[in-house]
C-alpha cells in the first residue's frame, strides 16, 4: 500500500519559513510527479506547486512564485517544500501527492495523497 507521510507543518510568524517534507513508500517514486496542495478552513482545495519525476520541471500556483520552492530527492523518495516569507494566507492544511501522469494542477489527476501536515502563519 502507498503512503505519503507529510511533516515539517507547524505555527510561525509572518515572514518566516518553514520546509515540509513528503517521505513515500512502497512507490516506483522516481516514476511519479509529485505535488503540493492545500486547503484552508472552509475552502477548496488547491494546487501550490508541482515537480516533475527528474526534477527538471516545476510549476507553482501564482501566489507562492518566489516564496515556495519544490524539490526532490529520488534517492530517499521524499519530495519537498521550502516555504519563504509565509504570509497568514498560506495558513492551511498542505497535502502531499503523486501522479503517473505529467505534472498537473488539478487535485482529480493525483493518484495518491498523505493526510496532510497543517501550516499556522500568525500576523
Amino acid at each position: 500500500q502507498v503512503q505519503l507521510v507529510e511533516s515539517g507543518g507547524g505555527l510561525v510568524q509572518a515572514g518566516g519559513s518553514l520546509r515540509l517534507s513528503c517521505a513515500a513508500s512502497t512507490l516506483t517514486f522516481s516514476s511519479y510527479a509529485m505535488e503540493w496542495f492545500r486547503q484552508a478552513q472552509g475552502k477548496e482545495r488547491e494546487f501550490v506547486a508541482a515537480i516533475n519525476w527528474s526534477g527538471g520541471r516545476t510549476n507553482y500556483k501564482d501566489s507562492v512564485k518566489g516564496r515556495f520552492t519544490i524539490s526532490r530527492d529520488n534517492a530517499k523518495n521524499t519530495v519537498y517544500l521550502q516555504m519563504n516569507s509565509l504570509k497568514p494566507e498560506d495558513t492551511a492544511v498542505y497535502y502531499c501527492a503523486a501522479t503517473r501522469n505529467t505534472i498537473a494542477t488539478n487535485s482529480y489527476a493525483m493518484d495518491y495523497w498523505g493526510k496532510g501536515t497543517l501550516v499556522t502563519v500568525s500576523s
